[in-house]
């Protein structure tokens, strides 16, 4: 049981020395403001990473099958 609470006693000091992605003294959605702009530019980078595989494995699709389609011929 030592080792457990020594553990989370750990956890909890590092945690304070994390760097956080909102200011403490601002209020309301104002303190997410990097967290939020953060995470729409990673859903933004998604979105265009899988547009481009979807393009890609379509692209590379229609090109194996007129190479099959012509080689059965």
């Amino acid at each position: 049981m030592f080792k457990v609470k020594a553990f989370i006693i750990e956890v909890k000091n590092e945690l304070y020395k994390a760097s956080w992605p909102w200011e403490p003294k601002e209020k309301g959605m104002k303190k997410y403001k990097e967290l939020v702009d953060s995470t729409l530019l990673v859903l933004i980078a998604m979105l265009l990473l899988s547009g481009f595989v979807g393009a890609w494995d379509f692209l590379m699709l229609n090109v194996s099958t007129l190479l099959t389609t012509l080689a059965s011929k």
